[in-house]
């Protein structure tokens, strides 16, 4: 299993980010996914389930970020989300017979990180791949499965500035985005962690200097420094790793064998690989192993 290391490619992130940034995120190719739908699939679910309900009123939510090049990312002209997690929510889509650029049968909400449970407890969206970090705490209040990708924590900031580790900010502001595990990692490593709404925010705020940086995901700081190519770099070794994983509601716990199941089969017919290269490839990010997925609990 390769761990995603971030800062060795934002340089190359600058073209296929930069694009995103403009809205063209979605533009890929034909600008289409080619996920295959499957055909009747509401009767390859079992009667009770949620998958079958979904499948046969052919509608579904989808939980994504809209502010993270690569990963979730919704440009003004666009009509569907692109990046990598909005591409694993695709191969979920499809499997419930659903095509997922039929935007009248896909909704794909906005998820900040701090709606990201509420969400699913209130049932305004059906699955959540929004850079979901898998912890215990959460999964006692929702499900959560996978992971479907790995990444770590590390420093955005100011391209003049002398940081070059967490170590250096020890009893400094460092902003993430309110709800996020990132928050708790910064204050594990000395700093004051300052949560605002959006990573687009935080990232204003770095750019503008009200805080020296912004901390989260190496690879969605690599696309915010693309983005700023000039203004902001990536700095220091991971000090996390974070297990992105998908997000389901603990009413519907026959939803994690399902998940697991899609996962496993776009790892080993290559789709996995695939929506990888599309949406993080262009980057110069080496497309890794896929992760090994958790055990869905018992039932």
């Amino acid at each position: 299993m390769r761990f995603i290391r971030a800062k060795a490619v934002v340089a190359g992130l600058g073209l296929a980010l930069s694009m995103a940034a403009c809205g063209d995120a979605g533009d890929d190719d034909d600008g289409g996914s080619d996920v295959e739908v499957k055909e009747n699939a509401a009767d390859e679910f079992d009667d009770g389930t949620r998958m079958k309900e979904l499948a046969e009123a052919g509608k579904v939510t989808v939980g994504v970020k809209y502010d993270q090049p690569g990963l979730g990312f919704k440009g003004a002209t666009d009509d569907i989300p692109s990046g990598f997690d909005v591409e694993v929510a695709k191969l979920l889509v499809a499997d419930l017979g659903i095509d997922p650029e039929d935007t009248s049968a896909v909704t794909y909400q906005e998820t900040i990180s701090d709606n990201r449970e509420p969400f699913l407890q209130q049932g305004k969206v059906d699955l959540v791949l929004a850079s979901y970090s898998i912890t215990d705490d959460r999964r006692k209040v929702v499900g959560q499965t996978g992971p479907y990708f790995l990444t770590g924590q590390q420093l955005l900031v100011p391209a003049d500035s002398d940081v070059e580790s967490i170590a250096d900010l020890a009893g400094q502001e460092v902003c993430s985005v309110t709800g996020s595990t990132s928050i708790d990692r910064i204050n594990e490593q000395g700093a004051k962690g300052v949560g605002f709404d959006s990573y687009s925010e935080c990232v204003q705020k770095v750019l503008d200097g009200t805080v020296p940086a912004m901390s989260t995901d190496g690879s969605i700081l690599a696309g915010y420094a693309a983005q700023n190519e000039g203004q902001l770099k990536v700095v220091g070794e991971e000090f996390s790793e974070e297990r992105i994983g998908v997000g389901y509601s603990l009413d519907h716990p026959e939803m994690c064998e399902w998940i697991n199941d899609v996962l496993e089969e776009s790892f080993e017919d290559g789709s996995w690989a695939d929506a990888f290269e599309k949406t993080l490839g262009p980057s110069g990010i080496e497309t890794p192993d896929p992760p090994e997925l958790d055990a869905c609990p018992a039932a």
